[in-house]
């Protein structure tokens, strides 16, 4: 028997796809993947855990490691341009306008850590919003938040449904918005933000599987547009979003955290299926992240970004790859 989904939304805000209900729920109240239903189960977790990995040997040996470079002049500049800040951590100012999405400054508990933030959190100078795009820890880190709490008094924050109790627990006089998917969230002429789907899974304790939502940004300023893919696997939610925009400048997608494949691909793409994510999005420009800085599956650390070099080749894409170090700036 196929169960009923129910939908839940931010009422307070527009919905901008035409004809969507809103974001599923099941009847015991938990976010529901648009297309592909998942919870993680325990026996699969195990069976990765113990079982070999085929790459096990390779892994040990890779010695190819991501360059941290030093983004201080860019900081200290009124450039237009995004900041790498390794895995899924972005720093974004366009016209004055600046957001910060998913930042992780600090080390994740039992989780290895092959490269180090570039730049300290201070040297941030002015942010408007903090984006937080799902609750795993590695996107959502309870010591960064307060700190940009701390540093960014006024600095609007803006996450999926359910999220928001979280995030106001750890800043309680920050405003804190909660968003559906296919919702529009921020509205100015300065700045549009929407909230999207993805293909994905949350989770922070042992009981609060899928009780807070999971998603990705579409950022619009000064007529570019950006588009923050969170974590996801692959998924029809990447050709809505060519019928939904008629130009997106750059897709950033996760290349890495993808072995085993029959484990990791409800969740991560490999650099495979990002390549055909970036097609199916028709954006100008492929801006690969999640890899490369933690050791969350059984690939090397240098194949990813291998993989995507290779791939984006094979399919004649190769000049719409922005390949930054951890560290550099994409100037627009």
């Amino acid at each position: 028997m196929i169960e009923e989904k129910k939908f839940v939304s931010n009422v307070e805000l527009a919905t901008i796809y035409k004809g969507w209900k809103g974001t599923p729920i099941d009847s015991r109240g938990r976010f529901v993947n648009e297309e592909f239903p998942f919870t993680p189960e325990f026996g699969k977790v195990w069976k990765w855990k113990t079982g070999t990995s085929p790459q096990a040997e390779e892994k040990k040996t890779d010695s190819r490691r991501l360059n941290v470079n030093d983004a201080t002049p860019f900081f200290n500049s009124e450039e237009n341009g995004i900041v790498w800040l390794g895995h899924a951590s972005f720093y974004i100012r366009i016209g004055g306008v600046a957001l910060l999405l998913d930042p992780v400054y600090y080390n994740l508990p039992f989780i290895k850590r092959y490269v180090d933030i570039p730049n300290p959190l201070a040297q941030i100078k002015t942010l408007d919003y903090l984006l937080i795009s799902h609750d795993h820890r590695d996107h959502c880190d309870k010591k960064t938040v307060q700190q940009v709490g701390k540093l960014f008094p006024d600095v609007k924050v803006v996450t999926g449904l359910k999220l928001d109790t979280l995030l106001k627990s750890w800043l309680p006089r920050h405003d804190v918005i909660a968003s559906g998917w296919y919702q529009r969230v921020i509205d100015t002429a300065e700045l549009k933000l929407d909230y999207l789907p993805t293909r994905h899974w949350c989770r922070r304790f042992l009981f609060d599987t899928n009780k807070r939502l999971w998603g990705a940004f579409m950022i619009e300023i000064n007529g570019k547009r950006i588009y923050f893919g969170g974590d996801s696997g692959y998924g029809s939610h990447y050709k809505k979003l060519a019928k939904l925009y008629d130009e997106i400048d750059i897709a950033i997608l996760g290349i890495g955290a993808y072995s085993p494949r029959w484990f990791m691909h409800p969740s991560h793409m490999a650099p495979e299926d990002a390549v055909i994510a970036f097609e199916d999005t028709e954006a100008k420009n492929l801006l690969p992240m999640h890899y490369g800085k933690y050791d969350l599956s059984d690939e090397p650390p240098g194949e990813p970004r291998n993989l995507i070099v290779s791939q984006m080749d094979r399919v004649g894409l190769e000049g719409k790859l922005l390949l930054p170090q951890v560290g550099d700036v994409v100037l627009l």
